[in-house]
């Protein structure tokens, strides 16, 4: 067989059953720990999307194959023969122009575009195997740094959590759970889904090269998507990124108010808000009075739902003398989960009209996220609140914010905490990191872009908590007092 019939047989998508397609004698110059797919897939030279390769000897990515395309120059030029199609995943030879046929190179497409099993997924939680990267580094699987690019740390710290709540892991590992969705033509916000599905399962993967992974093609989904108001570039806030690619991924999943998402079923839960109107401060105690009996000014119950739960610090002290000047201030979590107790009155005001409101939660989410407001913006500056929350790391029950109707319905109250987001420094310098609880060991870990430590349970509540991801116990209460 000639190579121009050869080749042609190629372009027209045949599989070449010969020798020469099979045994490559440039597959021994791949250069594995040059090889890095987590960044955007793009031409070196032209930086286009189309049909692009990646050279296996130096890790470089060039459009086409054909005659005169940068591929198939960088072939000739520096003499490196083994591409990869992105897209397809094929392997060729180039100049010679031939599909290399080698189950060698799988692990190298695995690395591109992992895949996991239902049984693997089942598996996940129950099992605290070390694997070891391409590089001789070992590391478990949902552990894995984060590169900082340049200030996204308040992102990383917020996927990092999401990925270790495992029914959403489960589901983002599984590409066929969200292929299917229909999105309007023009849509860009799809793009969200599928780069967060594509981070979940290379953080989860057994075979990586290296025990670190790049957000880069995520974060630019997320540039793109939030039309810049999050950049790679710019510190953000963590609080802020997480409501908007909360609320955007559950769009994107086709998710509505009526309609549930994968995010709505973990996260979703419910509560009731009593509102009353206050009348104005500078009014004469007889014109309150007789505002106050009117129907405006009656209280109001209404029903919402909520992603998660923002508490609310009490204010830090302004002045310190000598002696306090290393104290700082400490506040049980039960004390700032009382505004939701139905009872605790909180005065909210606004541009023109001042509200009492009080709160209680009628439903309990599988998974409850708490945001601890520590930090308030005036038109000036940023202040934050260095209150220490103490808390217990396990068995936080909840039943007491419950209305008297939803104590009855829900069996389960009690959670225990999965993730812990930390600020430290400086309102608008600092630095984000993250706790994570490894459900098959068991073990906690601290992670601060691409440092992974493991982290002694303790230390944990000695940090100056942000957000925190709870996990309902899911114990069966009748066989638990059976036991008993």
């Amino acid at each position: 067989m000639s190579d121009v019939s050869l080749s042609s047989k190629v372009r027209r998508g045949r599989v070449v059953e010969d020798k020469r397609s099979r045994h490559c004698p440039y597959l021994d110059t791949i250069n594995r720990s040059v090889l890095d797919f987590d960044f955007e897939k793009l031409c070196s030279i032209s930086l286009s999307h189309i049909n692009v390769y990646a050279c296996l000897i130096c890790g470089k990515y060039f459009q086409g194959r054909g005659l005169k395309s940068h591929a198939y120059t960088h072939s000739v030029q520096f003499t490196h023969h083994v591409f990869l199609n992105l897209n397809t995943l094929k392997f060729y030879c180039l100049p010679d122009n031939y599909e290399i046929i080698d189950s060698s190179l799988e692990d190298i497409t695995y690395v591109l575009k992992p895949t996991f099993t239902k049984q693997h997924i089942a598996g996940l939680d129950k099992q605290g195997k070390l694997y070891r990267a391409y590089d001789g580094t070992t590391y478990l699987p949902g552990i894995v740094g984060l590169n900082n690019i340049k200030a996204n740390d308040y992102a990383n710290v917020v996927l990092q959590a999401f990925c270790n709540v495992p029914p959403l892991r489960n589901f983002f590992l599984e590409e066929e759970n969200y292929k299917g969705i229909r999105r309007p033509p023009g849509d860009i916000m799809f793009l969200l889904v599928q780069r967060f599905g594509e981070l979940m399962r290379k953080l989860w993967n057994p075979r990586n090269f290296k025990a670190h992974v790049s957000p880069h093609e995520m974060l630019q989904a997320v540039v793109l998507c939030s039309k810049k108001n999050f950049q790679i570039t710019k510190q953000g806030d963590a609080v802020d990124f997480m409501t908007w690619f909360l609320n955007a991924l559950h769009g994107a999943l086709g998710g509505t108010k009526k309609k549930p998402s994968i995010l709505t079923k973990v996260f979703q839960g419910s509560m009731r808000i009593f509102t009353k109107k206050l009348p104005h401060p500078d009014l004469m105690p007889e014109e309150k009075e007789a505002l106050l009996v009117t129907e405006e000014y009656q209280e109001q119950m209404s029903e919402s739902t909520f992603l998660f739960l923002t508490l609310d610090l009490p204010t830090a002290p302004l002045y310190k003398d000598e002696k306090e000047q290393l104290i700082i201030p400490q506040v049980p979590l039960f004390n700032i989960l009382a505004k939701f107790n139905g009872n605790t009155e909180k005065e909210y005001k606004t541009y023109k009209e001042n509200f009492l409101k009080r709160f209680q939660l009628t439903k309990l989410p599988p998974y409850l996220v708490f945001c601890i407001k520590r930090f308030t913006k005036n038109n000036f500056f940023v202040e934050k609140n260095p209150t220490i929350v103490n808390f217990p790391i396990t068995n936080v029950d909840l039943r007491e914010y419950l209305t008297e109707e939803a104590q009855v319905s829900e069996k389960n109250t009690t959670y225990d905490l999965v993730a812990n987001i930390v600020h430290d420094g400086k309102p608008t310098e600092g630095a984000y990191r993250i706790h994570v609880l490894h459900h098959g060991t068991g073990k906690w870990y601290e992670m601060q872009d691409l440092q992974v430590i493991d982290i002694l349970p303790q230390m944990i509540t000695l940090s100056e908590a942000y957000i925190q991801i709870w996990k309902r116990q899911e114990r069966d209460v009748t066989n638990n007092h059976a036991a008993v």
